[in-house]
């Protein structure tokens, strides 16, 4: 399917009604254009004849006609930014709704190609709706309209306009394959250019420290290079396209106004049906020659625009058509259901051509549970699947004595706490961060030895960070992550490698405050290499590639 048709199938309801009303108001104020040249005509053949023009009566009807144009070009104008700017709001809140409820990264980048898709490549689509698609009606009505008058007036106008009309469209076709493709690896660039500045901005704080600036700036130099040969590439075809199409309705026009010329002067007596061409016809003619290319011009000059709608639409598709499971339940806020326990009955799961299958669990209130393996065995997909965040492609996952499922799912992670393995921060206070706007609870705070580190921090726990946790040591966003899961006191903690990468005593905190959690009657299933933490948890389940 073509980028216009997507776009006109799924640019219906509203919006597609006020395009089409923007359209239509479009080609009204192209057609006002006839018979504001009729009066031109006919006050430059009545002032040849010797006849009286009466100006002021012709002046007023052109004036009158100009300003319907003008009305008419204005509310179309209106039209179209309004149909163009709720379709394009309208595709951004899918990409935006359907990234929320959805667990697994998209295929087609990270977190800024899927931003640059969502603000800059829609943006894209613009310049398509508004110009594209109102001089795609102008083609079908205006030059068929002139075409028939030059062909009452002369068959040999007639003949010309239609040997170097169709030459038009056929040059942009040819040129618009080749700026589809340009366009298309166009917006590659952008996508990875913004994955690029993402990631960069992600790590600025850590680059610095290292004093690895220069080679990040080399590798955006080079990233914003590609970009810029893509642009031009891009704009290169516009131009080479632009010029021909422009000779052709050049010569076109030029052709026309020499036969009229001759005609005028009795130095042609063909090309008319028998009577010679009065001052009026010849004259109108020439006035619509150029209005007979000029839809076909706006057309070539919007063509770039459809090849760059249809590249963001081929890529839209294409992010439609990822086979990614979605989020298990709503994702919305709901009552924590009590937690009764939990097991896992021949779960298994698909990471790509390779399947994960696990052994059966059987977890108890108040019991405290390392998952332990090899890096990849599936230690994180097993807490994502305890979690709710994926569904298995095979087995259930029970709490209590019910199957967790979408109707459940909130509820049950209401229960839950999660420390990730890589803290993620909002760009808020610290207390936001682990609160979410709550109270923060001393207790908590004490547990996760969180205290010392506010008292650390220039404004204390309104503390500004950014999202990667400036200010804060790779202990202490730990410990920040720890403070977070525990805050909303949980039934069940869910932690991915807690110690990961900590210096002893670090480490040492966090263990205590994961145990202290479980003398508190809380559950704890942790997703460990340590020993340390091993050696202190009730149990030890390792997980083998089992395949």
């Amino acid at each position: 399917m073509t980028g216009e048709q997507n776009m006109s199938d799924t640019n219906g309801g509203a919006p597609g009604r006020a395009g089409g009303l923007g359209g239509m108001l479009h080609v009204a104020a192209s057609l006002v254009w006839l018979p504001q040249a009729a009066v031109i005509a006919w006050v430059l053949a009545a002032l040849l004849a010797g006849r009286d023009s009466a100006p002021l009566l012709m002046a007023a009807i052109f004036a009158g006609l100009g300003g319907l144009r003008a009305l008419l070009n204005a509310r179309a104008q209106d039209a179209l930014s309004a149909a163009a700017t709720a379709r394009i709001a309208a595709l951004r809140a899918e990409v935006i709704a359907a990234e929320a409820a959805t667990a697994l990264p998209s295929s087609l980048g990270g977190a800024g190609a899927i931003a640059a898709l969502a603000a800059e490549k829609t943006e894209a689509l613009r310049p398509f709706l508004m110009r594209y698609r109102p001089a795609r009606l102008r083609v079908m009505v205006l030059p068929p309209v002139i075409l028939a008058i030059a062909a009452w007036h002369s068959w040999a106008v007639a003949a010309v306009l239609l040997m170097a009309g169709p030459l038009i469209p056929v040059f942009m076709a040819l040129v618009g394959w080749a700026a589809k493709e340009a366009s298309a690896r166009q917006m590659v660039e952008i996508g990875a250019l913004s994955d690029l500045l993402v990631d960069r901005l992600a790590a600025l704080s850590d680059l610095r420290l290292i004093g690895a600036a220069p080679p990040v700036i080399a590798g955006f130099a080079e990233a914003s290079d590609n970009l810029r040969g893509r642009t031009m590439a891009v704009l290169r075809i516009a131009f080479l396209s632009s010029t021909v199409l422009e000779l052709f309705a050049a010569l076109g026009v030029a052709m026309v106004a020499v036969w009229v010329g001759f005609a005028l002067l009795g130095e042609i007596g063909w090309g008319t049906w028998g009577s010679p061409l009065s001052p009026f016809a010849g004259i109108f003619l020439l006035l619509l020659a150029p209005d007979y290319f000029q839809p076909l011009r706006d057309l070539a000059a919007a063509w770039h625009d459809k090849s760059a709608a249809d590249a963001v639409t081929e890529e839209l598709d294409r992010w439609r058509d990822q086979d990614r499971a979605g989020l298990i339940g709503s994702g919305h806020g709901a009552v924590a259901r009590p937690f009764a326990g939990l097991s896992t009955r021949a779960l298994a799961v698909q990471c790509g051509p390779r399947r994960i299958a696990y052994p059966d669990l059987d977890i108890a209130p108040g019991e405290s549970l390392a998952l332990t393996g090899p890096s990849g065995v599936g230690k994180t997909t097993l807490l994502r699947l305890l979690a709710g965040l994926e569904p298995p492609a095979q087995g259930r996952i029970l709490c209590g004595d019910t199957a967790l499922d979408g109707g459940n799912a909130d509820a049950w992670r209401a229960a839950l706490g999660w420390m990730p393995q890589a803290p993620h921060f909002l760009d808020r206070s610290l207390r936001h961060n682990i609160g979410f706007g709550a109270p923060l609870r001393p207790d908590v705070l004490d547990t996760a030895r969180v205290t010392p580190v506010i008292d650390t921090l220039p404004r204390g726990d309104l503390t500004v960070l950014g999202e990667r946790g400036a200010g804060l040591s790779g202990g202490e966003a730990r410990r920040v992550m720890l403070a977070r899961a525990l805050h909303g006191r949980p039934a069940l903690l869910l932690a991915d490698e807690p110690t990961a990468d900590l210096d002893a005593q670090t480490a040492q905190d966090i263990v205590d405050g994961l145990l202290r959690f479980v003398e508190q009657g809380g559950t704890l299933i942790a997703a460990t290499h340590d020993p340390r933490l091993i050696a202190r948890l009730g149990r030890e389940i390792r997980l083998e590639d089992r395949g």
